[in-house]
């Protein structure tokens, strides 16, 4: 495992008056022994190679959730970043800047992660032959509001969010699949239509989603109106809504067949040819 930032100077677009990184208490019951990563103003990449004698070529950029306050660093970090290792997978936790800056509010999406987001995959991309992997294997996963950001990520690889600064941000940040669990922030607040902001290019990438009917946090609706969406656009989409899972699923296999989605996930990788049959 190791780390690289993924700004070489300052970080363009951030502001405002950030204490220094920290793991924060957890704020419910529900949330206890998670480990909930904030402050963060130097966003990086933390580097799992896969194992050389099952090295597939394919790279996985895992954005944790946290509603762009904190990052779920192990639940929807470490955990997966383990998950796809096991798989022959390099996994990459995308630690992206949190929290929200002033003037950032709810329920609009933190503007600051997509750039992030973007030069992360260049980065990743720029890089693969030093770290093993095929540059045209590299996709995305996200939870919550990791999973918005991948989404976003995945619909906006032809508007990069920021000016380029280095020979990095000309390589292509269109990531190759995009995995989304639980996602928020894609429909517009009690509706059922999809947010203005949320575009679907030509070219954009398969996605996979997941969610659980009885999410109290971030509605069903999310994914489901996503899919349809996608699939208006001929994007190559599938889609798997539970009946009971609730929020905050990640790896964690249990007895509810919400915890299934990893086989049904890896099934649909090999479809595509990321991962070999």
């Amino acid at each position: 495992m190791f780390v690289v930032n993924v700004w070489s100077g300052a970080v363009p677009g951030d502001y405002g008056t950030i204490p220094e990184e920290h793991f924060r208490e957890p704020w419910s019951e529900d949330s206890k022994g998670v480990k909930w990563l904030t402050a963060v103003t130097k966003p990086t990449l933390t580097v799992y190679p896969a194992p050389k004698r099952k090295n597939t070529g394919a790279a996985l950029i895992i954005c944790p959730g946290g509603g762009y306050w904190n990052l779920a660093w192990d639940l929807e970090g470490e955990e997966v970043a383990a998950w796809a290792n096991s798989l022959g997978m390099t996994a990459i936790i995308l630690k992206y800047r949190v929290p929200r800056r002033p003037g950032q509010p709810e329920p609009l999406p933190a503007p600051g992660p997509l750039l992030d987001a973007q030069r992360a995959v260049s980065l990743v991309r720029s890089h693969a032959e030093e770290w093993g992997v095929d540059p045209k294997r590299i996709g995305m996963i996200g939870f919550s509001a990791g999973a918005h950001l991948t989404g976003t990520t995945a619909t906006n690889f032809d508007r990069r969010a920021y000016q380029p600064s280095d020979p990095i941000d000309k390589i292509s940040c269109r990531p190759d699949f995009a995995i989304l669990l639980y996602p928020g922030y894609l429909v517009t607040t009690h509706t059922e239509t999809l947010a203005p902001y949320i575009r679907i290019p030509k070219e954009t990438p398969p996605f996979f989603l997941v969610h659980a009917s009885d999410d109290a946090v971030a509605p069903s609706e999310n994914s489901v109106v996503m899919y349809m969406a996608l699939k208006r656009e001929g994007v190559s989409a599938e889609l798997h809504v539970y009946a009971k899972g609730g929020h905050g699923l990640g790896v964690r296999h249990s007895e509810k067949p919400c915890s299934m989605w990893t086989a049904r996930c890896v099934e649909w990788l090999k479809a595509l040819g990321v991962l070999p049959k």
